[in-house]
């Protein structure tokens, strides 16, 4: 598997540590949107796409984030252990939808998109500078049949 593309958009708030979305194409056929490339305390790193975890709600099953301490239908107290913890202790509030199985893949992975981003922060400096789409897809629906 190769990774044919990376499309970079850089986020217009330099002070956010979010510094921007990206997608990747692997082989020309596959797309992985809305990794973001972070600043955190020892540099730059790569979140794959997640969606945050939520519960029901005992009293009425009403969906709630796990951070909320009322039911958001009810209004009922919500118990406070209903957060897991990851091996390391952290609270796991959010769940990958994509990511890599393996250290060389996430190396591979991080390394194709921190160049990405590093050329296309060089790039916005350009006089005329148009940012990347990351929504515009360049297949045909005809390209399915």
């Amino acid at each position: 598997m190769e990774i044919s593309e990376v499309r970079v958009r850089l986020v217009s708030n330099p002070d956010d540590r979010l510094k921007a979305f990206c997608s990747m194409t692997f082989d020309g056929q596959f797309v992985v949107r809305d990794i973001k490339i972070i600043e955190g305390t020892g540099g730059l790193f790569v979140a794959m796409p997640s969606r945050k975890m939520s519960d029901h709600c005992r009293r009425c099953g009403g969906k709630n984030h796990l951070r909320a301490k009322f039911c958001c239908a009810c209004g009922t107290k919500l118990p406070e252990d209903r957060v897991h913890h990851d091996p390391q202790g952290h609270l796991k509030l959010h769940a990958d939808i994509a990511h890599p199985i393996n250290a060389d893949c996430r190396r591979k992975i991080q390394d194709s998109i921190l160049q990405a981003y590093n050329d296309e922060v060089e790039r916005s400096k350009l006089p005329g500078y148009k940012p990347a789409d990351l929504d515009e897809d360049d297949f045909h629906a005809d390209d399915l049949n």
